[in-house]
């Protein structure tokens, strides 16, 4: 079940530059900076962090304002984009459900590919993780035992249908011929709350959403779906050394309505382009786990959201919606 990898290994390998001088358009007034998840979750620190470097570094002449909207798996924040159609001053920090959704709700009206494409910062990556008091379970092993024994008592924590960690939840039960219980919150920090609270069992789980906890010892990572082990966690093996066939990577790209202005994509690519090569996020893709090797914009990434709708729409058949809605 090797999915999203293939496509952006290639895809990263096409990078630009990011210009010294920025395009002479500017905003008129703020930049509401649209965020498809709740507050806590990976989308939500990507956004503010990369809000405070705007901020930080004087790189706009009006303020990037965050605002969440998780509603529908991200249907909300979409629905909203798509309505601004033409408009220069709203963007919006996608996630993979950027994908999944809009496949799985055919009536949102929604073609993703038609949004305007400003620039990929990151594959972000997902880990198996339980909270640290469970002494039962040091391995995938011992996981997979564990759940098989609870059967649908086992409950895995998540973002809500069709989001990312569903997918891999998807996947999971079809790698390992088990059931599980998934359970929906409004955003990823409060999955991992939810999991040192031990209110659920497990979960998947981005690096950034867990970090807190696992520093203090709260959490533990069983295993990475990624292709080789990550700078972050050197002790924690890939489900591919472990035998299981599954990798999967979340894209966390920044994107326009559709029919903006070139001038002020211009300005929003060299923007985020200068963001991408500054030392603070290189060093926090390193710290958080995710892979930030090349930026990639323009026509390069448009296709790339093509690829991966055409890769998320034979994932979603191969597992059955069902088995990723719930339903």
């Amino acid at each position: 079940m090797k999915f999203i990898k293939t496509l952006t290994v290639s895809a990263l390998a096409l990078s630009v530059s990011a210009p010294a001088a920025f395009a002479e358009w500017e905003p008129r007034k703020p930049v509401e900076f649209i965020i498809m998840a709740g507050t806590g979750g990976g989308a939500d620190q990507i956004a503010r962090l990369l809000q405070g470097l705007i901020e930080k570094k004087d790189l706009s002449s009006r303020p990037f304002i965050p605002i969440n909207k998780p509603g529908g798996s991200g249907a909300e924040a979409m629905r909203y984009l798509q309505d601004k159609a033409g408009d220069n001053h709203t963007i919006m920090m996608t996630l993979n459900s950027f994908y999944t959704t809009p496949i799985i709700q055919p009536d949102l009206g929604v073609d993703v590919t038609q949004f305007t494409p400003i620039g990929l910062m990151a594959m972000d990556t997902f880990l198996l993780w339980v909270n640290s008091d469970r002494d039962d379970i040091t391995d995938l092993d011992s996981y997979v035992a564990a759940v098989k024994g609870a059967g649908l008592d086992w409950k895995v924590g998540g973002t809500g249908s069709g989001q990312e960690d569903s997918v891999l939840t998807a996947m999971m039960e079809a790698a390992f011929d088990y059931k599980v219980t998934y359970i929906p919150f409004p955003g990823g920090g409060t999955v991992a709350k939810n999991l040192i609270g031990n209110q659920i069992d497990s979960t998947v789980n981005n690096p950034a959403e867990q970090m807190e906890f696992y520093r203090a010892g709260n959490s533990k990572p069983l295993v990475q779906f990624t292709t080789e082990r990550m700078p972050a966690f050197p002790d924690v093996p890939t489900a591919k050394e472990l035998g299981v066939d599954i990798e999967y990577f979340m894209q966390r790209s920044v994107n326009g309505p559709p029919g903006m202005d070139p001038e002020a994509v211009e300005f929003y690519v060299n923007l985020f382009g200068e963001l991408f090569a500054s030392q603070e996020w290189q060093d926090f893709c390193t710290s958080d786990g995710l892979t930030c090797e090349n930026f990639m914009t323009g026509s390069d990434l448009g296709e790339f959201h093509k690829s991966n709708v055409v890769a998320h729409t034979a994932l979603i058949e191969q597992v059955g919606a069902s088995a990723i809605t719930g339903e």
